[in-house]
């Protein structure tokens, strides 16, 4: 028979080991190592096409405008693998209208928590020296990363100077560490 301070150091014991259990599994999400998600997200077009005139009056500033009539690649970069294996490739795309958004192409990455899409000024490091550097200097958050396989896009807010962002990262914001990363590159 078991006395009555065994058992209850027994209860406490099995109450505190459901509570560490169930707070690894929280913070880890192991299961999302075996688990995908797929994203094939179209080429992102122009939210609204120029309206043109047809009247013979028309001036000017009624003319269509002479720029690039569809999107267009403005930088570009393959991703490398950090944490986890990554591959695929990195690309801004310009729209007619001026909105640009970066487009993860062939993405193919290991799933994981709290998982987001940055822009930074950090260089792209190989190995574990480029695990850490993304959050040092300046980073603009895209959003949460939406599948670890596929094409996804992600718009970039009309503020953003590009010219100040040199590199894209998939972030653990959880762990704090790239999962991969590319150096981008004019076109």
């Amino acid at each position: 028979m078991m006395g009555l301070g065994k058992r209850r150091a027994l209860v406490l014991g099995t109450v505190l080991l459901a509570v560490l259990v169930g707070a690894g599994l929280y913070w880890f999400q192991p299961w999302r190592l075996w688990t995908d998600e797929h994203v094939n997200d179209s080429l992102p077009r122009p939210s609204a096409p120029p309206v043109v005139s047809t009247s013979p009056t028309a001036t000017a500033s009624t003319a269509p405008p002479s720029g690039p009539a569809g999107p267009r690649t403005v930088a570009q970069g393959g991703l490398i693998s950090h944490e986890h294996t990554t591959t695929g490739a990195a690309k801004i795309i310009e729209l007619p209208d001026g909105s640009r958004t970066l487009r993860l192409e062939n993405l193919d990455t290991s799933n994981g928590p709290d998982l987001v899409v940055w822009l930074t000024d950090a260089p792209v490091k190989e190995g574990t020296a480029g695990w850490r550097v993304f959050d040092d200097g300046k980073h603009v958050s895209l959003g949460k990363l939406k599948g670890n396989k596929g094409d996804q896009n992600y718009p970039i807010p009309a503020d953003v100077q590009l010219t100040e962002y040199t590199s894209v990262t998939i972030w653990c914001d959880r762990f704090d560490v790239s999962f991969g990363a590319a150096e981008l590159s004019q076109a």
